[in-house]
């Protein structure tokens, strides 16, 4: 099974924890500031942004496994995982803060939004042992340089290297080459509502 010890960095990747949540939740902000289905759950970047800090401060740092590209200095790319085994869930203080903060920058449309995204997001996730990439952003100081790739090969390599599946939630259909291109293959085509914009699962079988 996959652990955090099979994973391999490359240059200028650093494995962070509590002390860079803000730096993970502005940059994943910064990426996903003009994603569709993202723009549609929140309505707005602060919204998006007060989630993504809550997300990043109550599941994905204390559960998971996350990581930062820097160059010169500088945060460039930030990717949030699940490794198989970790809890996808946040204590009930996080669960309430996480709403809570969604309702007040957002209001009531975006907190429903938010949870029939998260509904659907549920109901068709593998139920197999897999290492799930929740998020991968590059500021836009960093694009077209090829370090979204850089930031999350070594993870997809040590899948491949312990028979690990992975999985993810394509937001933007522009992204559907870049995942394309790194093994990730369309399982399914999701709305969390009849109006919602399309959200792609895709699956990486390890090679």
């Amino acid at each position: 099974m996959l652990k955090v010890s099979d994973i391999k960095p490359a240059e200028g990747v650093h494995t962070v924890g509590r002390e860079s949540v803000a730096a993970l939740a502005a940059i994943t902000a910064d990426a996903f500031r003009d994603d569709p289905f993202n723009s549609w759950v929140f309505g707005g970047f602060e919204p998006m942004h007060r989630t993504f800090v809550n997300l990043a401060r109550h599941i994905y740092v204390p559960n998971g496994f996350c990581q930062i590209l820097k160059e010169d200095g500088e945060d460039l790319a930030a990717a949030m995982w699940l490794l198989p085994g970790d809890s996808p869930d946040a204590n009930l203080w996080g669960m309430l803060r996480t709403y809570w903060g969604l309702f007040a920058s957002g209001g009531t449309a975006a907190l429903m939004r938010g949870k029939a995204a998260e509904d659907v997001m549920a109901r068709h996730h593998p139920q197999a042992r897999h290492a799930y990439l929740f998020t991968v952003g590059v500021t836009s100081a960093g694009r077209g340089r090829g370090l979204g790739r850089r930031l999350i090969k070594p993870v997809l390599d040590a899948c491949d290297a312990t028979g690990t599946m992975a999985y993810l939630e394509n937001s933007n259909p522009a992204n559907r080459r870049f995942y394309n291109g790194l093994g990730f293959e369309r399982v399914k085509i999701l709305h969390a509502t009849s109006d919602s914009p399309p959200l792609e699962s895709m699956q990486r079988v390890p090679r």
